[in-house]
């Protein structure tokens, strides 16, 4: 996948200053933003018409960079969620006392992935840490899978929008308890 380096600055550049990204990920588009930004998530949530009880996903290029979020698993739990990825596939972790409530909504898990999509990883990467990650569309509606059903299905549009094609997967992520290995929602 090509893209243009000049773009992926100004989405870094718009996410250090409290902006929303919107990015191909392996299914959908993607809105982002700094998971420590409470005004960023916000907007993201706003955007969405989303109830902020139902917390997000926090996407991120390696695990390191999900590291200050997790709380304690168990080291076979650890090893089959390091195995998933990268790819598909959402984990509920348990959380760390500093992670914002934000983020988790009225759960005590927080739902966390390393991408295997190029560009979405690229985000990552050049910003330097985890993103928020949740469907570009408004709750209830179907996501966007191009820049153009990203621009119809919002009526307040991201600060940047960083275009590429998503991936084949034509469902959203599987996600599964960290704690039990239990299906959540299949994918």
């Amino acid at each position: 996948m090509r893209y243009s380096s000049h773009h992926l600055r100004c989405a870094v550049l718009a996410l250090r200053h409290g902006g929303v990204v919107a990015y191909p990920t392996e299914a959908v588009y993607g809105l982002g933003c700094d998971p420590w930004n409470p005004l960023a998530v916000a907007r993201v949530l706003a955007m969405k018409q989303r109830d902020p009880a139902k917390g997000l996903i926090v996407i991120a290029a390696e695990i390191a960079q999900l590291l200050p979020f997790i709380g304690a698993l168990p080291a076979e739990r650890r090893a089959e969620i390091v195995a998933s990825w990268p790819g598909p596939n959402t984990w509920l972790v348990p959380v760390l006392p500093t992670t914002p409530r934000w983020l988790t909504g009225q759960f005590a898990t927080l739902a966390v992935r390393v991408t295997a999509h190029p560009l979405a990883a690229a985000l990552c990467r050049s910003y330097g840490g985890a993103i928020v990650s949740t469907s570009a569309n408004r709750a209830a509606r179907r996501p966007a899978r191009t820049a153009l059903q990203l621009r119809r299905a919002l009526t307040t549009q991201p600060d940047v929008c960083l275009v590429g094609a998503c991936g084949e997967q034509r469902s959203p992520s599987l996600i599964r308890d960290a704690q039990t290995g239990r299906m959540v929602r299949a994918g």
